[in-house]
């Protein structure tokens, strides 16, 4: 029988499954969806797809191809993501974490702690191109100076996460911010200075949110505790300047363009060099070996690349900030990112997602509602596929004649792609960007997601400046739509 491509209502029937199995795992796990039950409900969505794929003459072979593609695509994610365990690992018992924290609770004030952590992580993140670099590295550290100072680590991660996509969107080096263009039409640079309109005013908002709740927040005891926290790292790790050498030859590589994979484990691998040198007992300590030093050294780098190691002090919240679970401990992210990938292959190898997205353009009759079923698109494939490249790739290619039609500049709808593909993808729990996030910080999606101000702000601002004609770029000026 030959293929053909299903209906609305049977392609809505897999999304709408899965939006009540994940309503269930909330209720009955609750912060634990991510050990199992979110994989199962993307995979019992994916298996419902393919059934009804299968009554309109799609071969499972067709389908498991896409599905062989989608995971394949996320890869480059995985392999990333394993990096970035190994980094956190070696970056903690070299003492480059532990350091971070230490100066950072000694220069950083609480009351402007969240307003500085969104400016540091926004520069980090546009230095290097990449927002998940950005979290792994100076946003671990962030994470654990504004838990000792007593602060949500839900409102710290939001802050973090809120500085970080903002680099993230506006720095050249970014593959999303290349991406959205090349879909659009448009060139990198006019991409960038258009973003300026949008993500200016959404960043400046996130400023003084979070300027504001640092004087309004009860910091319960943050001066005593935080001479506390300094006190145990003093006691617990030889904290030195030099160690900022590693984080700063990270940055210095992803400058120079250096691919993330190389340059995150030559950064874990830098790590393990500074513990055998400046931490010798803590590396005894996590290897448990005190006779042999070199026989110590190689089991505590390596243990801690791929697994989980902690470092024992008087202090149980200290302790918290200086456990770390290796590549080990991203292995539920990771089959996350994977089941997600199934589902989203399933999907799109059916036609069913872009039946679903071409019934809405049809409706569009004005620039506001054009870009507002941009913003809807990006989020839907963000939901759906669980992939940011594909919110920005398919909504890309679907709108990009539907916009010139419009008489509007392959910028507006760049802009938009970014606005809502890029930002939004780390607010949902099971997309590959709100898994990560979610487990190298070490903070559930739904915890940090009302904090992250900046991602969700900047698609209503895309919204706002088509609704009210600011600053939309026309190809004939004198056809305007309404």
């Amino acid at each position: 029988m030959k293929s053909k491509e299903p209906g609305l209502i049977p392609s809505l029937i897999p999304l709408v499954f899965l939006i009540i199995l994940l309503s269930f795992n909330v209720k009955f796990f609750g912060d634990d969806t991510l050990a199992g039950s979110n994989q199962m409900a993307l995979i019992f969505a994916a298996a419902i797809a393919a059934i009804i794929a299968s009554f309109y003459g799609f071969k499972w072979v067709k389908l498991r191809d896409g599905v062989v593609k989608s995971i394949g695509s996320a890869m480059p994610s995985i392999l990333i993501l394993f990096l970035i365990g190994s980094l956190a690992g070696t970056w903690m018992i070299s003492g480059v974490v532990p350091s971070l924290i230490y100066y950072g609770l000694k220069l950083l004030n609480p009351t402007i702690f969240l307003f500085a952590s969104v400016i540091i992580s926004a520069l980090v993140s546009i230095a290097t191109g990449s927002s998940w670099s950005t979290v792994a590295t100076i946003g671990i550290a962030l994470l654990g100076i504004g838990k000792a100072l007593g602060i949500s680590e839900g409102i710290v991660a939001g802050a973090i996460i809120s500085g970080a996509y903002f680099g993230d969107k506006m720095s050249p080096m970014s593959d999303t911010t290349n991406l959205a263009p090349a879909m659009a039409g448009t060139d990198l640079f006019t991409h960038i200075r258009y973003m300026v309109y949008t993500t200016l005013p959404s960043i400046i908002i996130t400023l003084v949110i979070f300027l504001i709740m640092g004087f309004t927040l009860d910091i319960d005891g943050g001066s005593s505790k935080v001479e506390e926290v300094l006190l145990v790292l003093e006691q617990n790790f030889n904290i030195n300047p030099l160690l900022f050498l590693v984080p700063a030859f990270l940055i210095f590589i992803i400058i120079k363009k250096v691919s993330p994979v190389p340059a995150l484990l030559a950064a874990a691998v830098l790590g393990g060099i500074f513990a055998i040198i400046f931490q010798p007992e803590i590396v005894r300590s996590v290897s448990g070996i005190s006779d042999n030093y070199l026989k110590a050294s190689y089991i505590a780098v390596i243990k801690s690349m791929y697994g989980p190691v902690s470092v024992e002090t008087s202090m149980a919240s200290v302790n918290e900030l200086l456990a770390t679970r290796g590549m080990a401990g991203m292995l539920n992210t990771i089959w996350l990112i994977i089941a997600a990938m199934v589902f989203g292959g399933v999907m799109e190898s059916s036609g069913m997602l872009f039946k679903i997205t071409n019934s809405v353009i049809k409706y569009v009759k004005s620039t506001v509602g054009l870009v507002s079923s941009t913003v809807a698109t990006c989020l839907f494939f963000n939901i759906t596929a669980s992939d940011q490249y594909i919110a920005i790739v398919v909504p890309g290619r679907m709108y990009a004649k539907a916009y010139k039609d419009h008489n509007l500049k392959p910028e507006v709808l760049s802009r938009a792609l970014e606005d809502s593909g890029t930002v939004t993808s780390v607010l949902v729990p099971w997309n590959t960007c709100g898994a990560t996030q979610a487990g190298v910080l070490g903070v559930s999606t739904f915890a940090y997601a009302p904090f992250a101000f900046f991602n969700i702000i900047s698609p209503f601002m895309s919204i706002f400046m088509a609704a009210f004609n600011i600053k939309i770029r026309r190809i004939n000026k004198d056809k305007r739509l309404k």
